[in-house]
């Protein structure tokens, strides 16, 4: 039995595992920690980082090919062309919590940018930096990337 052959058990085990053990596989193959996002979400990103690994990722000329569409599509817009450079965002609705200082800090992911306090916020360093009173990465700062920047 090959490895490509135990790829189904394994994305079909992705459904009925605990929350927990999803997690811990998150780990160990993102080598980061897992992202404050619901069940389904971590069950479609597993399935697919299992099978990038076992079988390869996209091919850097289909990166280039889709990216080039995208500049297509979007027509130059920036405000769309933004849209396709942030797809690591959290969607829109998304809660964030941070605990800092025994205070936990709730921020809530906008169209336009976060809100954290009823206030509005275009970047989460802006954000982190508000919480804290010194320069943070944000996306490190709520947990979204690790300090090596991976996502």
């Amino acid at each position: 039995m090959t490895t490509h052959d135990l790829i189904p058990a394994r994305l079909a085990a992705l459904k009925t595992i605990p929350t927990l053990a999803l997690k811990a596989q998150w780990r160990d193959l993102f080598e980061t920690e897992p992202p404050p996002f619901n069940r389904r979400y971590l069950e479609s990103r597993l399935a697919y980082r299992i099978q990038e690994l076992t079988y390869g990722g996209l091919k850097q000329e289909t990166i280039r090919r889709l990216e080039q569409l995208g500049e297509e599509l979007d027509g130059g817009d920036k405000k769309k062309r933004s849209i396709r450079f942030d797809r690591d965002r959290p969607i829109t609705g998304t809660r964030l919590l941070r605990e800092w200082q025994g205070v936990e800090q709730i921020v809530s992911v906008t169209q336009g940018g976060f809100e954290w306090q009823g206030r509005p916020y275009r970047s989460l360093s802006a954000i982190a930096r508000a919480i804290t009173g010194t320069r943070w990465n944000g996306w490190v700062f709520f947990g979204l990337k690790n300090h090596r920047g991976r996502t």
